[in-house]
């Protein structure tokens, strides 16, 4: 989702406000001496107060819209959703239930254009796509919840109803990673205040926060 300006990425996000409780533009029916026109609400990461920015303002938070840590954070989720792919890869040839296929194929969908996304929001501001040394990260799993080369080789041989199970603990554990990521931006000072990191980062904490529950319940239904 570019973003050219603060301005326009916090005014583009007021449609999805509602539902994401993301950076929402709040008319001012009365407004102060200094200051007409709408002002912006920027919300603060958990436990932090948000705060409202007036038309003037805008001009100089724009430099301020993405921090390292944002970028750490993209560069970081690009390898944990391929390997996510690489995973619901297998589930096409070896699910034996349609309650498992039907959650693969919804990742698939999600994490795909969620790395289009990341990607190009990485190029936009002239970031690599690959955050350097990442291979030497998290002792050799490079990302939180990422699967090791022997659980990788685990999955891909397992068969039947085991591999359904298997396929089940190891994306719980995956998910649990990438939440643990979300947690860590935003806990940074400063981060995820851009309007698309911080959408996207709470996507991921909702979204795969119900895919957990719903994974536990398939999970149980298999034992």
């Amino acid at each position: 989702m570019p973003k050219t300006s603060r301005f326009l990425a916090v005014s583009l996000a007021v449609a999805a406000g509602a539902c994401s409780g993301g950076s929402v533009a709040v008319p001012s029916s009365a407004p102060s001496p200094s200051s007409s026109g709408p002002r912006i609400v920027q919300p603060g990461a958990p436990g932090q107060a948000s705060r409202v920015y007036a038309p003037e303002e805008i001009d100089a938070v724009e430099g301020l819209a993405w921090t390292d840590a944002d970028v750490r954070f993209m560069q970081g989720m690009i390898p944990h959703h391929a390997q996510a792919l690489d995973m619901t890869a297998l589930v096409r040839l070896h699910a034996t239930t349609d309650a498992v296929r039907q959650m693969g194929l919804r990742m698939e969908i999600s994490q795909r254009d969620e790395i289009g996304l990341m990607e190009a929001w990485l190029r936009e501001r002239g970031q690599p796509v690959q955050m350097p040394g990442m291979h030497a990260m998290h002792g050799g799993h490079m990302m939180p919840g990422m699967l090791s080369p022997e659980q990788m080789e685990n999955l891909s041989n397992a068969r039947g109803v085991d591999f359904d199970r298997l396929f089940l603990q190891y994306m719980i554990q995956h998910h649990e990673g990438a939440i643990s990521m979300v947690r860590e931006l935003f806990s940074s000072s400063g981060a995820a205040q851009e309007s698309t990191v911080f959408k996207f980062a709470e996507d991921v904490d909702a979204d795969q926060t119900m895919e957990i529950e719903r994974m536990q319940g398939i999970l149980a239904t298999l034992r």
